[in-house]
């Protein structure tokens, strides 16, 4: 059974860190695609930062420069280290694992609330 459970959401002030965590079970890990997406209320769920098997990297615009992805494939963990969080990076994020259109699981979500 595939599971993939995030952690280290929670409140920060603007400017400050988070570092979330998915740790993945029942896959392959190292073949599979990893991505990090959000959720804010009222928007569609979006892309933030993606990290193929070979450890290729990319993120949306609005946070290149501030986030950094990674992954382990001892830990079968990915990671999203975020930096220089502002209020509109509030949002749920979520861990993506993808290997083929049969093979696409997701997480619960980690809230992540930045204040204004």
């Amino acid at each position: 059974q595939v599971q993939l459970v995030e952690s280290g959401g929670g409140l920060v002030q603007a400017g400050g860190s988070l570092r979330l965590s998915c740790v993945a079970s029942g896959v392959s890990f190292s073949i599979f695609t990893m991505g990090w997406y959000r959720q804010a209320p009222g928007k569609q769920r979006e892309l933030v930062a993606g990290i193929t098997s070979g450890g290729t990297t990319n993120y949306q615009d609005s946070v290149k420069g501030r986030f950094t992805i990674s992954r382990d494939n001892v830990k079968n963990t990915v990671y999203l280290q975020m930096n220089s969080l502002k209020p509109e990076d509030t949002a749920v994020y979520y861990c993506n694992a993808q290997y083929s259109i049969r093979h696409d699981y997701w997480g619960q979500g980690t809230q992540v609330t930045v204040p204004s």
